[in-house]
């Protein structure tokens, strides 16, 4: 198939599917710095609130397990579409929403969106690139999955100062609506869909095991870790995780094909991922919060801090992904963890008045040490499979990052919002004291990812 699609046609298919990836991913973290103001609209806690954050990315999380099936049963053209159409829809809610039950609805409809194409998008690329060619496609691919998250706080903190909430979904139709007409002009089956059975069984563990685990982690800022729910959520949540586990290995068409831990490239990657996943989302939450609530900085100067960052991380993926193609994966990963070490040990000690500069040149340089490894590793995953395994391949990979990133970006809340109730919370520097307490938390979690980029495999160019 690589040899009978011309290069142009492969040129049309990739940039229509970035721009998809790139606004469907971009509502990630679209609601960040609006998360304190819609805390007093809607008069919500904390904990309540950054389920718009953590709900987008549970339905993801239950939603790509799925995305294996889809991509057998139907055709990329309609799986792509679908993905847009959802995410139009969602917008739509959103907008009007009325009330935080209404809106948290239009997010979770968005995320079906997402929850499709991000899978889709890179199982298209195991399929039409060669292997020695996927670190430079990755790269460019990265622009969409780093930047776009990374620039929404900015984006986000401009409407919500300027103009009204809203306009976070009102602003994204037209652009959705312009990709669905390139979509039915340009896109191209990939894949065609064949008739394939769904395992409804293993669909109901992923969506009950997946959603107590979330459940649990994210209750447990207001009622404490050792209340019975919290506790009894988790502990189903893993006993039910265990059994889709357990009937994924034992079935002859898995839903999620699990064998592909036996490729160690692919587990180690897949480990270290799930630590950067839950820094990168983490930062994006608690630093915003620490800088409006802490500081009395505005949602658009908050925004604007993470924008030179997002730049440099946008200009460097495509440069990394050609290093990958050249040098391979583990010095990528080394040179990544150093920049995101540094970068989270310089957060544990912020005050009242920690300069801005401070902070924005932190920012930059987490966002430099993203760049060298979020799509270097994606890409080593992936290149250590068989292309029988792609799919599967891409929807395991897709599947613990959102998990990771829901219940990381949970457990961090939940540590901020303890932390709160045992300084003076309505104090700059009990917000501060706070920020630091996790932030040291997750500087840990940074140092394990550090140690384990060490026995990652080396890779050679064009081998897996």
């Amino acid at each position: 198939m690589q040899n009978e699609i011309s290069a142009r046609t492969k040129k049309l298919l990739l940039i229509v599917m970035i721009a998809g990836c790139f606004f469907s991913t971009l509502n990630q973290t679209l609601l960040n710095v609006a998360l304190s103001d819609l805390m007093v609209i809607f008069d919500v806690s904390p904990t309540t609130i950054q389920w718009l954050a953590t709900g987008f990315m549970l339905v993801n999380g239950v939603l790509v397990p799925i995305t294996a099936f889809l991509m057998k049963r139907f055709s990329t053209r309609q799986l792509f579409i679908s993905s847009m159409l959802f995410l139009l829809i969602g917008s739509i809610v959103s907008a009007c929403a009325m009330n935080f039950g209404l809106l948290l609805a239009g997010r979770m409809i968005q995320a079906v969106g997402a929850g499709i194409i991000i899978p889709l998008m890179m199982t298209v690329i195991v399929f039409l690139y060669p292997m020695e060619e996927r670190g430079a496609v990755m790269g460019k691919v990265g622009f969409a999955i780093i930047f776009a998250p990374a620039i929404a706080p900015t984006v986000s903190g401009f409407f919500v100062d300027y103009f009204s909430w809203r306009w976070l979904f009102i602003g994204l139709i037209p652009f959705v609506l312009l990709i669905i007409l390139f979509a039915y002009k340009y896109l191209f089956n990939v894949v065609e869909g064949t008739k394939v059975k769904l395992d409804s069984l293993s669909v109901g563990y992923s969506t009950i095991g997946f959603g107590l685990l979330l459940f649990g982690f994210s209750i447990a800022g207001s009622r404490g870790w050792t209340d019975w729910l919290v506790i009894a959520s988790i502990l189903l949540g893993v006993v039910v995780t265990w059994l889709f586990c357990q009937r994924q290995l034992s079935s002859d068409e898995p839903l999620l094909n699990l064998t592909v831990f036996k490729y160690k490239m692919y587990s180690m990657t897949t480990i270290v991922n799930i630590a950067i996943t839950i820094l990168m989302y983490a930062d994006l939450i608690l630093l915003p919060m620490y800088l409006q609530n802490g500081r009395g900085f505005t949602a658009f100067e908050a925004g604007l801090l993470l924008l030179p960052g997002a730049l440099i991380n946008a200009s460097l993926s495509p440069v990394t992904g050609k290093m990958y193609d050249k040098y391979g994966a583990k010095p990528l990963f080394i040179v990544g963890m150093i920049f995101i070490v540094l970068s989270m040990w310089a957060v544990i000690d912020l005050s009242a008045s920690t300069p801005y500069l401070y902070i924005l040149i932190r920012t930059i340089i987490l966002r430099i040490g993203l760049a060298f490894i979020t799509m270097p590793l994606n890409t080593a995953a992936l290149n250590s499979l068989p292309k029988a395994l792609a799919s599967h391949g891409s929807a395991v990979n897709n599947t613990i990052r959102q998990l990771a990133g829901a219940i990381g970006t949970a457990v961090i809340v939940t540590i901020y919002s303890i932390q709160l109730t045992k300084v003076a919370s309505g104090t700059t520097e009990g917000y501060a004291s706070a920020a630091n307490t996790t932030y040291f938390y997750m500087f840990i979690v940074a140092i394990i990812a550090f140690i384990l980029v060490w026995f990652v495999p080396k890779t050679k160019k064009g081998s897996d």
